[in-house]
């Protein structure tokens, strides 16, 4: 009586360890193809991350667009050739005067000396005028051409720190999602560990339950 109860509780054991052990085989596949599952997706994310960039790659050397806004300064000319004209008339205008009046040749000639002096004051501040003016036309042409590179600088500027905050923002994302399924294949992995060592364990069960039943038939047998 003793051996038929042994083996009927065996044969329950192993009954309740077959099943145990088959949900164990069943969660260790669930957990491995989890686990693998994952590491597939962090190795895509990993190959697909976003490459390197040089934010400075499109920056250009603006030397080339500095010039010397002085260097094509000339004389003014003008002023000396409007002086020359202004004296030869002057003097035809005197010599008109000379025979229309019959004046002495040393009033003539003071005439002549003042109609010059007074040509030759407008000539100056007419020269003074010009040389001012392609001044300050040079001038205006270099602050015109200091505020266009800086400009042009302030846009390539603009472009790097644009590209860097893409570049770090995209960055931030991609690692954070690394992260994230990093810490879920730990996960992952930890489980298939557990549900292995259930596995086993369940196995064991079994084989113990599985050892009784046959010792118990033998006994009746023997008995």
């Amino acid at each position: 009586m003793g051996a038929a109860s042994g083996v009927i509780s065996g044969a329950v054991g192993l009954l309740g360890a077959g099943a145990a052990q088959r949900r164990a085989r069943e969660d260790r596949k669930r957990a491995e193809q989890e686990a693998n599952r994952l590491k597939g997706e962090l190795n895509t994310l990993e190959n697909s991350r976003q490459p390197i960039i040089n934010p400075y790659e499109n920056v250009t050397d603006t030397s080339g667009n500095l010039a010397n806004t002085y260097a094509n300064l000339g004389v003014a000319t003008e002023a000396a050739q409007f002086q020359a004209e202004q004296a030869d008339i002057s003097l035809a205008n005197t010599l008109d005067t000379l025979r229309a009046t019959g004046a002495s040749a040393g009033g003539a000639t003071a005439l002549a000396q003042a109609a010059l002096q007074s040509k030759k004051q407008v000539s100056a501040s007419i020269q003074l005028q010009e040389a001012q003016n392609q001044k300050l036309y040079a001038q205006g042409e270099e602050r015109l051409n200091q505020m266009k590179m800086q400009e042009e600088q302030r846009l390539q500027s603009a472009d790097v720190m644009g590209k860097q905050f893409m570049f770090g923002a995209q960055e931030q994302r991609e690692v954070a999602k690394l992260n994230r399924v990093a810490g879920m294949l730990d996960n992952a992995q930890q489980d298939l560990r557990n549900t292995r060592a259930a596995e086993a364990k369940a196995e064991a069960n079994m084989y113990n339950s599985l050892g009784q039943v046959v010792g118990g038939i033998g006994s009746l047998i023997g008995g």
